[in-house]
């Protein structure tokens, strides 16, 4: 597959991911739901620190050095992805094996936008209060990552506890709230795994 081609497919895969961001950072109260197919599927604004899928990463004194570290190994996590598939690229490596990898760079990539520059040019979401552009509630790389997508499927409160994360706090699976950059990672990694585990033998 080309470089320019890949280019391309990483932009629009970018443009989606902030365009739904921005669209329910700007339209939705934090807590706020959009029942989208009643019973399994909600659009429901929460944001986190940048963890994948809503997972909190523990702060440490009054700067969150966690935060930090994260994003400073997204940023050197996608500057390495970018050259591998630069290099496979000219190596002409499979087609599945270089847009798995596209995917999982938009992925990374969309969420080291959300930290930082959201907490620079809008204003904080609340529960009373949806989010303007042109504030400011967070310095450069401090800012919250935006998830939306809620899939509530079924209850079951007794569940195991070593199956905790994958229930929110009322005991629904599959209880955490993700973007589409999340989904991005995880698809490509479930896809490569699956079908192109040959290739990185």
């Amino acid at each position: 597959m080309k470089i320019k081609h890949l280019s391309i497919l990483v932009l629009a895969l970018l443009i989606a991911d902030q365009a739904l961001k921005i669209w329910v950072k700007t339209n939705f109260h934090l807590g706020e739901a959009l029942v989208v197919f009643p019973n399994w599927f909600q659009l429901l604004f929460v944001e986190n620190n940048g963890a994948a899928f809503g997972m909190q990463i523990s702060q440490v004194g009054s700067f969150d050095w966690g935060k930090l570290a994260l994003s400073i190994f997204r940023i050197l996590l996608v500057g390495g992805l970018c050259y591998y598939t630069y290099t496979l690229c000219k190596q002409k490596a499979p087609t599945g094996v270089v847009v798995g990898l596209a995917l999982i760079i938009a992925g990374a990539f969309g969420n080291i936008i959300d930290s930082a520059l959201y907490g620079v040019i809008f204003s904080a979401s609340t529960p009373a209060q949806i989010a303007e552009f042109g504030g400011s509630y967070a310095p450069f790389m401090m800012g919250k990552v935006v998830d939306m997508f809620y899939f509530p499927l079924f209850q079951w409160s007794n569940h195991p506890a070593w199956l905790s994360f994958l229930f929110d706090s009322e005991g629904y699976f599959f209880g955490p709230v993700f973007n589409l950059a999340d989904a991005y990672i995880s698809v490509a990694v479930v896809y490569m795994l699956i079908f192109q585990y040959k290739f990185f033998k």
